[in-house]
């Protein structure tokens, strides 16, 4: 793998962890009032943004590189983007439906603790809708699974990259819904030849969830969790049935 690469998964591995930079500054944060969290939100928007200008600088090489032999046009570029909104969104719902048949309660605490970071400091949501979908599909299909398929086959590379992109977003009981993604994302590389497309889905997605629950109104969100009641009602007597 080349040496950039190995580069790029350090810098996210570093941005993840810079958090720890403002621990020695807590005490003095609470003496002045400052609400921690609001700080928090803002460091993480600026943390992401350094990681993905350091990532894109890194790529340059790959930026001047012509496109992979069998790479789709443009046209089909965004056919497949579209496709791939609509099969990554199946693939959480099926993900879901196999989840609550095993008992495991809907709703991503991930997503929650996003949502609310976005109404603390609006600037957050380029995390969710840019910088997060930028750097994930880079390290996760572009690198780790770009190189962990050209030695062996779509099937290994897949199961690997998707699981880790799942354990990454730290929600082990919603493992499955993360891989699904992962599978849809990779699937999606694979047959276009361009990394812009799951970055596109993948940011697509994001934006379709952040503007959805934002704008959803207590009335709404009563209906939403009715229906999510009848829909267990029906699992529990379709598996229930087969089972």
């Amino acid at each position: 793998m080349p040496g950039r690469y190995w580069f790029i998964i350090l810098t996210y591995i570093v941005m993840q962890f810079s958090v720890l930079l403002l621990v020695p500054f807590v005490p003095w944060m609470k003496d002045q009032g400052v609400d921690l969290y609001t700080v928090q939100n803002w460091w993480s928007v600026i943390r992401f943004l350094i990681a993905v200008i350091i990532t894109v600088l890194l790529l340059r090489k790959d930026m001047r590189t012509p496109a992979m032999r069998g790479a789709t046009g443009p046209w089909m570029t965004i056919l497949w983007i579209v496709v791939g909104v609509a099969a990554a969104f199946a693939g959480q719902m099926l993900a879901a439906m196999i989840e609550m048949a095993l008992g495991i309660v809907p709703g991503s605490e991930n997503t929650s603790n996003l949502l609310e970071a976005v109404r603390d400091v609006p600037a957050f949501v380029l995390i969710v809708v840019i910088f997060a979908p930028v750097l994930e599909e880079i390290i996760f299909r572009k690198i780790i699974f770009g190189e962990i398929y050209k030695r062996t086959n779509f099937f290994v590379a897949v199961l690997i990259s998707a699981l880790l992109f799942g354990v990454v977003h730290m929600e082990l009981l919603h493992l499955l819904t993360y891989f699904s993604m992962g599978v849809v994302f990779a699937g999606l590389y694979v047959l276009t030849k361009r990394i812009i497309v799951p970055i596109v889905v993948h940011s697509l997605m994001n934006l379709t969830v952040v503007i959805s629950q934002l704008l959803l109104t207590p009335e709404r969100m009563e209906e939403i969790e009715q229906m999510r009641k009848q829909l267990e009602n029906m699992q529990t007597i379709i598996f229930g049935g087969i089972l």
